[in-house]
């Protein structure tokens, strides 16, 4: 008999495994049978625990923060340093390599893959800037988010998955310094 806790390490090494196949490879270029030989399983066991493709993408990148429980910082205070603190905020995610391989994971695949698209606009539209659309009191607060996050996700497409230089390695506060003036216009001017 397999012990409970050794089923929950094999899912875990599977989990992982997908996390890292579709960070690096994207939706398209990734298969069952290359996450199972990353994980060192069979096949069979990534679709016991799975079922589709999909549905592995789907665990893979569950993103394992909550923006709710950072907005408040990110939105609360001087108005004026909004910028600042969401581009230092969305940096920060980024920069950590745990939350990092889910987000490449989403970035890479949410252009040739529709579900992964479907994830993307959902973390960033109903999690993040419908969240910073209500607290705006600008006019058009969404259309002014969702630039805000064009602006940032272009930034990541750039410095995360092309790896563009000098950007990919330039210093988180430098892109903030830079970034932090755009993204107050979009979000704090009337």
């Amino acid at each position: 008999m397999v012990l409970p806790a050794v089923l929950g390490e094999l899912r875990t090494r599977i989990l992982e495994a997908a996390r890292t196949e579709f960070a690096e490879r994207g939706y398209d270029k990734t298969s069952i049978r290359g996450i199972a030989k990353a994980a060192g399983v069979d096949a069979a066991l990534v679709h016991h625990y799975f079922g589709t493709k999909d549905e592995v993408f789907a665990a893979a990148v569950e993103v394992t923060f909550e923006p709710a429980l950072v907005l408040p910082a990110v939105l609360g205070g001087d108005p004026d340093g909004l910028g600042e603190r969401l581009a230092r905020f969305f940096l920060s995610v980024w920069e950590d390599p745990g939350t990092r391989t889910p987000l490449l994971a989403i970035l890479r695949s949410a252009v040739t893959h529709e579900a992964a698209a479907n994830v993307l606009r959902d973390f960033v539209l109903r999690r993040l800037l419908e969240r910073i659309a209500a607290e705006l009191d600008v006019p058009d607060p969404t259309l002014r988010a969702e630039l805000a996050a064009s602006h940032m996700l272009g930034i990541a497409m750039l410095r995360y998955v092309v790896r563009a230089e000098p950007l990919a390695s330039a210093d988180p506060e430098d892109i903030v310094a830079m970034v932090a003036p755009t993204l107050q216009r979009y979000l704090g001017e009337g």
